[in-house]
């Protein structure tokens, strides 16, 4: 593969680089587990409390916060998930195309909605931090990534050009925020938890990949319209 620019790879964490089997884990099952315990209800009864509180909250920046779910709902969130550390893992090809994207001299950004104690527990136990030249909590910038603010607040702490920036993750609302904001090369993840079915590529809005190699003939094939572009 031979680069004509280096355009700045953006990622993902969970769902994308990091199966979001244990977020599932930890908040569709162990959550509603020890509120239930907690607060000394039933667990159907946890869960639709719980279940409520997520849909109030989906996208915004308390959905990710460990801190905020903590006081809402009485349970130490941060200390469970290191409860059940040992389940995070990398999804498929994580290393593979890190390790290659390095060695090609792609400048790579790790972008997550994670808050930063939740995004610490991460790299504590899968370290991708020295594949990526930033790694960025939507905690720091005060908009989470389905939020055009998000964007436009990164672009002015860490400059850089849409146009040619790719960006991949696993949800939709995100992927379209960065859409909104003018970056054109977008990737989502076809099955970004193992324990759950695998999505449809046909029936969803941006390129889909599964093992994130994949990205590597993605890469290829932007070069190739740039290369087209410059020789037409």
């Amino acid at each position: 593969m031979h680069k004509l620019t280096t355009p700045i790879l953006m990622f993902d964490m969970d769902g994308t680089l990091l199966d979001l089997a244990f977020d599932d884990l930890i908040w569709n099952f162990k959550l509603p587990e020890r509120h239930a315990e907690t607060h000394q209800c039933s667990l159907e009864q946890s869960h639709a409390i719980l279940g409520a509180f997520y849909q109030e909250h989906k996208h915004t920046l308390s959905w990710y916060s460990s801190k905020y779910w903590t006081s809402k709902v009485g349970v130490d969130v941060l200390q469970l998930q290191y409860d059940f550390q040992e389940k995070i893992a990398p999804r498929l090809g994580c290393f593979e195309l890190l390790t290659t994207l390095k060695e090609l001299g792609y400048r790579c950004w790790l972008l997550t909605n994670a808050d930063q104690a939740g995004l610490q527990l991460k790299l504590e136990n899968v370290d991708l931090s020295p594949y990526f030249e930033l790694m960025i909590s939507s905690e720091e910038i005060g908009y989470s990534k389905e939020f055009v603010e998000f964007w436009e607040i990164l672009q002015q702490k860490h400059p850089f050009d849409p146009a040619s920036a790719v960006m991949v993750d696993d949800t939709a609302p995100v992927l379209k925020g960065a859409e909104q904001f003018g970056i054109q090369h977008l990737v989502t993840i076809v099955q970004p938890s193992s324990g759950r079915a695998a999505r449809s590529a046909l029936e969803l809005e941006y390129p889909a990949i599964q093992d994130l190699t994949e990205l590597l003939t993605y890469l290829d094939t932007i070069q190739r319209k740039e290369r087209d572009v410059k020789t037409a």
